[in-house]
């Protein structure tokens, strides 16, 4: 189960919100629960976080169509369609931590699951009611921060006027010089005397710290020893116990041989009583049984040697018992022990099994998250193929057209020589034509001015000819 730091709306409480809220106009009239749940259309989900972003960080609708200005793309035209989007979820990966969410995957803008939209849009209306209930408490702390700037600056220019009353105050003047330079003179000597009294005392103090350092280092070391000791006699103690606990069997084997003992001495004792009884009774009636009952007292002698023997070893026995008892409560106890730790050891596997069905978990969502990003990055290839042939299409058009423009310019240059060629023949031909003109002008005038003189020479015959009459 998930943990969460915030409460966890309905769809339909989500729906009212953002409609009161975040949505203006006819977007918060339009806003159905199914375009953002069950089937959600990625355009209203992606207009809806725009809003929220503009609404909470400040940001602007022209930064989700910006280019930054620090990559240098080629072909800018190939990023149009998935600009908004990476700007959408790049902005919406800074605002949805502040929100106590920490999973969000650029999967969760480009095919949106309804439980993990709902989680979202939950810690995000959390985060704008906790705005919404700290904007007084902000507001308070902003005009408490603008009157402590406003007694700040005003405090720095006391301060100011203060240290310029204490430089003149400083400032000594000439009638006083020769008294202030005794006193620091007295105050100097006084110091030099202070600080060689302490010298003193810290040469002491440092010679009494390296004998107290001495005598720690020497109790350290006796310190040392004792904990040496300590380990082996550890060691001893489990090396005893190891014996104790590893001939268990050993014992029990000894304990029943010694038993076994016991019972065929009993048997003996009992045989030989018997046969005492039995030899007394023939004493009493022949003496001549003597040596044989002397012989029997010394066998008596030794059973009872062998039972004060026997004695020794069922204490011996007793103790060995003992020490089988004190082993068992330890074997008991490293029995507890052992499954203490068989439990621990099972619920570590458990936590294992639970951490491995997480990372395999974990594995499927990653690699759910690159299947669909091979997928977008394939459609944005796609893209750019078709993009690239359009470019590669019009790079084949603006060489065609370069070329026909280099075509047009040589026959241009071509007419133009021949329109200057044409313009040099013609300005010959004119003025070949303008010297023949002013040739037979000249010839014209010429002519004109001799009829003038001849017909003024007749006039002047006539007139003559009139007066001679």
């Amino acid at each position: 189960m998930e943990v969460h730091t915030f409460p966890q709306y309905s769809p339909d409480d989500i729906i009212t919100y953002l409609r009161n809220f975040v949505l203006v106009g006819a977007e918060a009239r339009n806003l159905v629960k199914g375009d953002v749940f069950g089937n959600p259309k990625l355009e209203i989900l992606h207009m809806i976080y725009m809003r929220v972003l503009q609404k909470v960080c400040g940001i602007r609708l022209e930064h989700f169509y910006m280019m930054p200005l620090n990559m240098g793309v080629m072909y800018p035209q190939i990023f149009e369609g998935f600009l908004p989007v990476c700007n959408l979820y790049i902005h919406m990966e800074r605002l949805l931590p502040v929100c106590q969410i920490n999973d969000f995957q650029i999967a969760d803008v480009l095919n949106p699951k309804t439980k993990r939209t709902v989680r979202f849009l939950s810690g995000i209306i959390n985060f704008m009611h906790f705005c919404e209930f700290r904007r007084p408490v902000y507001l308070e702390l902003q005009q408490n921060y603008k009157a402590a700037m406003e007694k700040h600056q005003q405090l720095e220019t006391a301060n100011r006027e203060a240290a310029a009353k204490l430089e003149k105050l400083n400032t000594v003047p000439v009638e006083h010089q020769e008294e202030v330079k005794q006193l620091t003179d007295n105050i100097r000597e006084l110091e030099q005397l202070l600080r060689q009294d302490y010298r003193r005392k810290q040469t002491a103090l440092q010679e009494v710290i390296a004998q107290k350092k001495s005598a720690i280092a020497e109790s350290t070391r006796k310190l040392n020893e004792l904990k040496v000791t300590m380990a082996t006699l550890k060691e001893e103690q489990e090396q005893l116990k190891s014996r104790i606990v590893e001939s268990p069997e050993e014992l029990k084997n000894y304990k029943e041989m010694m038993k076994e003992t016991v019972k065929k001495l009993k048997r003996s004792k009992q045989e030989v009583i018997e046969k005492y009884e039995g030899y007394r009774d023939l004493v009493e009636v022949l003496p001549s049984c003597q040596l044989e009952v002397q012989l029997y007292q010394k066998k008596m002698e030794r059973q009872g040697a062998n039972v004060e023997r026997l004695t020794s070893i069922l204490s011996e026995v007793r103790d060995l018992e003992d020490q089988l008892e004190s082993a068992e409560m330890e074997l008991k106890k490293g029995k507890i022990d052992e499954t203490f730790l068989k439990r621990l050891v099972t619920a570590k596997h458990e936590k294992l099994s639970t951490a491995e069905i997480r990372i395999k978990k974990k594995r499927e969502d990653v690699e759910q998250y690159k299947d669909t990003v091979f997928e977008y990055c394939n459609r944005v290839q796609e893209k750019r193929d078709v993009v690239y042939d359009k470019v590669v299409a019009i790079q084949k058009e603006i060489h065609q057209t370069k070329f026909k423009i280099q075509q047009l310019n040589e026959n241009a240059e071509k007419q133009e020589r021949k329109a200057k060629e044409i313009c040099l023949h013609l300005k010959a031909c004119l003025e070949k034509h303008h010297d023949s003109l002013i040739k037979t002008a000249k010839s014209y005038t010429a002519s004109q001015e001799d009829k003038v003189a001849e017909l003024e020479k007749g006039l002047l015959r006539v007139q003559t000819s009139g007066s001679s009459s």
